[in-house]
């Protein structure tokens, strides 16, 4: 977990890992989920409907819907039994093949999320908030590649979107995970386009994206951009578009941060986090979020 990512050769693009089509529960057919993505300025889509028996195990081919400019990733939103609550488990899977196999009768989430990195996928724990998720269920997932740090939908529907408490618990554990923010836009309640993330590649296409993103080049946003961040004589030296904050966070309540009107540039000491881990927020006048991925800093 570094910063790298503003050093790599590449560029951002900006693309959607949570949406869902009338194959599952959501408004829209998914081509017209699609035209919407990429209508709005996006680089990629992920459609990942709810793979459950009822709605007969989607994973709905996306292909079709590319451009030269605009590209799908295939997946799906898992489920199996059964979270600290009993409940299913919402598991987000992105580059999943075609034909990965159903659900099996007996298969835990666990192993359901396991099957899914061996076949490839992109794995994150979706909208632990909302799903009232524990430290022992963050557990649970060790295979996880990432949480979901905000999720559009739960936080319109519920004000339950922010993941952050369960990610920093991890981070405090020694786990090496990362960040992402998403819609799980099921276009009903105007969910879309609300968070991103901007995952750096040198390539718009799905094998590129999915590297960068277990890599962890990427950053989540509902807005603000970040232009690039590296850490100077122990301090870390943030460019981004115009802020009111740029904090640094990290175990219990460390913490440091700078604030103005318009800041497109802030300097933060990290002395506070040596030998742990911090990662940094942006935020601008309309309260609107970017989060870093962490970053493990030496003794």
């Amino acid at each position: 977990m570094t910063l790298d990512v503003f050093q790599r050769p590449g560029r951002f693009f900006r693309g959607n890992l949570h949406t869902h089509s009338n194959r599952s529960d959501g408004a829209l057919e998914p081509e017209a989920v699609a035209a919407h993505y990429r209508d709005s300025g996006y680089d990629f889509l992920a459609l990942t409907d709810h793979f459950l028996e009822r709605y007969n195990f989607p994973i709905v081919d996306t292909r079709p819907f590319r451009t030269n400019r605009f590209t799908t990733i295939l997946g799906a939103e898992v489920h199996a039994p059964a979270n600290s609550h009993g409940e299913i488990w919402h598991i987000l899977c992105v580059g999943l093949p075609d034909d990965f196999a159903p659900t099996g009768e007996t298969e835990t989430g666990a192993e359901l999320a396991q099957r899914a990195v061996e076949a490839g996928a992109f794995v994150a724990i979706a909208h632990p908030h909302w799903s009232g998720l524990s430290i022992e269920d963050g557990r649970a997932l060790p295979m996880a590649h990432a949480v979901e740090i905000y999720n559009n939908t739960c936080q319109l529907e519920s004000g339950r979107g922010h993941g952050g408490l369960l990610l920093d618990q991890l981070l405090n554990e020694g786990r090496d995970i990362l960040a992402i923010a998403t819609d799980d836009a099921h276009f009903r309640v105007g969910d879309a386009c609300g968070a991103w993330v901007m995952v750096k590649a040198e390539e718009n296409e799905p094998a590129a994206l999915l590297k960068a993103l277990k890599a962890g080049d990427f950053y989540a946003t509902q807005g603000p951009e970040i232009h690039s961040a590296e850490i100077v004589g122990g301090a870390l030296q943030v460019e981004c578009s115009p802020a009111v904050t740029i904090a640094a966070v990290g175990r219990g309540s460390r913490g440091v941060n700078v604030h103005g009107r318009a800041l497109t540039r802030g300097e933060l000491a990290l002395d506070r986090f040596a030998g742990d881990w911090f990662r940094f927020v942006v935020s601008d006048a309309a309260g609107r979020w970017a989060w870093s991925n962490p970053v493990r800093l030496p003794s």
